[in-house]
């Protein structure tokens, strides 16, 4: 059994890594922190061992003789907490995104190469059966060559009103660095191209002050929200491949999806609006196909695909004990940040971001 601990005992630690962690059965947690002690004794007390150790400083939770870490913390501590805790000789796993920029991203990059010690982000929409699927028919070369593609994650009115999700200084920003960012990671994953030429964003703080919102978890307090609503971004690749970007916490559409992409390649394409759907041409017949991604088929059984967060668990630490490779790969990551980064400097400037491609 491999020694974890978890810095940050809040809600996407309690709503997917404890609970996996705890589901696979091959690492036990023996030590949580959080700035509030309440939240890291209620985390050991379900999820840990019996001699379970609880900090507010990370610093000492860093001194035990651990294997792993799992940084949940808002976005702004992800660099510092998660270079330390590989320098201290932990491998990591680090919550999305990545980091609040690209040069803090590549901090953590070189801190993983300089240690030795793995380092992965939690960008868990890879293992569900429909981005796996589809990844294996990208590597198959069904689509051919994927010229142009876009990553969605617009929600109607969905605004998260708790934590400091709207609070610009610790996240960094809103949707775009929220969830758009699960949109762009399977994107440029399932393109396998991580070689951005140059970018145009635009980012709005148009529904910010409006009351009776209607949003799904209750009103927004308008002094509080200081990130951006939505924000969108064209990105070009080196190897002319366009890509659009749609991220929204509250837009008024009906056109509604959440980390999903849509894929355009010359033999065939793909979508994932009503379930995975791969369109084509076979024998001068147009033709759709419908992957049953269910894991059901036997009499009497109807089968249960495992959640992407367990999967997510196996990956890791199955490349921790040397049994695997890392599915999300740190330099992967730190793309992703880097597109991020330049959508909201061209929000900011009114101008495309250009890329050098030898910062990589």
């Amino acid at each position: 059994m491999l020694k974890a601990g978890i810095i940050g005992c809040g809600g996407i630690a309690n709503g997917k890594h404890l609970p996996s962690i705890r589901d696979l059965g091959e690492a036990e947690l023996v030590a949580f922190c959080d700035l509030i002690p309440e939240r890291a004794e209620k985390a050991a007390k379900e999820y840990g061992t019996a001699d379970a150790q609880v900090f507010t400083d990370y610093h000492d939770l860093l001194k035990l003789e651990l294997d792993v870490v799992y940084v949940c913390t808002p976005n702004r501590s992800h660099c510092p907490i998660t270079v330390d805790a590989l320098h201290a000789g932990k491998h990591v796993m680090c919550e999305k995104p990545m980091a609040l920029n690209y040069e803090e991203a590549m901090k953590m990059v070189k801190a993983s190469e300089e240690t030795g010690k793995l380092l992965t982000i939690g960008y868990q929409n890879r293992y569900r059966p429909d981005s796996q699927y589809l990844k294996a028919e990208c590597e198959a070369g069904v689509l051919g060559d994927i010229y142009f593609a876009k990553a969605n994650a617009i929600r109607r009115r969905a605004v998260p009103t708790w934590g400091v999700f709207l609070d610009e200084y610790q996240q960094g920003g809103g949707p775009l660095i929220d969830i758009g960012t699960h949109a762009l990671d399977l994107t440029l994953w399932m393109m396998n191209n991580y070689k951005p030429k140059y970018a145009v964003g635009t980012v709005y703080h148009k529904l910010n002050n409006d009351t009776g919102t209607a949003n799904a978890w209750g009103d927004w307090e308008p002094e509080k929200f200081t990130v951006e609503d939505s924000a969108f971004g064209f990105v070009v690749m080196e190897n002319g491949a366009t890509i659009m970007l749609q991220s929204s916490w509250a837009l008024n559409t009906l056109d509604v999806e959440e980390a999903k992409t849509v894929l355009c390649g010359t033999k065939a394409g793909a979508d994932m609006h009503e379930g995975l759907r791969i369109n084509g041409v076979n024998h001068s017949r147009q033709y759709v196909l419908k992957p049953n991604l269910d894991a059901g088929g036997v009499a009497y059984y109807s089968g249960k695909n495992e959640t992407p967060g367990l999967a997510e668990q196996r990956a890791f630490i199955r490349a921790v004990k040397g049994e695997g490779e890392l599915t999300v790969l740190p330099r992967q990551a730190a793309v992703v940040t880097r597109i991020l980064d330049a959508i909201y400097e061209s929000g900011r400037t009114g101008k495309p971001v250009y890329f050098d491609q030898e910062e990589c």
